[in-house]
């Protein structure tokens, strides 16, 4: 029986994708005839459902670099835990100054973040999270450092397979 591949859920899961674009930053290099502009834009992609990836698309345009971002960052997407809307555990993401502290938080708080901490928080599905950025306050350095402590999250099940235990011993 010949049958076609259905393509049809690749298609609904990337509509499914939200997009944010973080900031966009105008790079000037001087020339014999002046400053010749380009374009970069850091762009956080998720599904609001436990994946979330970002990156930064460089382009003569807005628009091209923007979609470029967007491009990379579905590729660079990572899988984190959602425990109940929020994170398992407190942890510190670090990237250069910036350090990004993430807390658990109970129903009905929302989420407690600023601008860039949000958006990557946001698109990975949390409802309810605190965070805190400290130290630089370099936008991208801080999506670095968020995205970073999301990679570090690890659900009880994950830790007590490590050490060998039961989730009962590990709690």
């Amino acid at each position: 029986m010949n049958r076609k591949p259905d393509f049809s859920n690749e298609f609904r899961e990337e509509e499914s994708l939200v997009e944010h674009v973080v900031k966009i930053y105008r790079v000037a290099k001087v020339v014999k005839g002046g400053r010749r502009f380009n374009f970069s834009a850091l762009v956080v992609v998720g599904d609001k459902n436990g994946n979330v990836g970002a990156a930064l698309g460089k382009a003569a345009e807005v628009p091209d670099a923007i979609r470029k971002g967007a491009e990379k960052a579905r590729k660079n997407m990572i899988k984190v835990p959602v425990v109940a809307t929020t994170i398992p555990h407190e942890i510190t993401g670090r990237l250069g100054a910036a350090r990004v502290l993430l807390k658990p938080a109970s129903r009905g708080t929302g989420v407690v973040a600023g601008g860039a901490v949000r958006a990557v928080v946001e698109a990975a599905g949390y409802e309810n999270i605190l965070t805190k950025s400290l130290g630089s306050d370099c936008v991208t350095n801080i999506v670095w450092a968020t995205m970073e402590a999301l990679r570090s999250l690890k659900k009880v099940e994950e830790v007590a397979a490590e050490r060998g235990l039961e989730v009962s011993e590990v709690l």
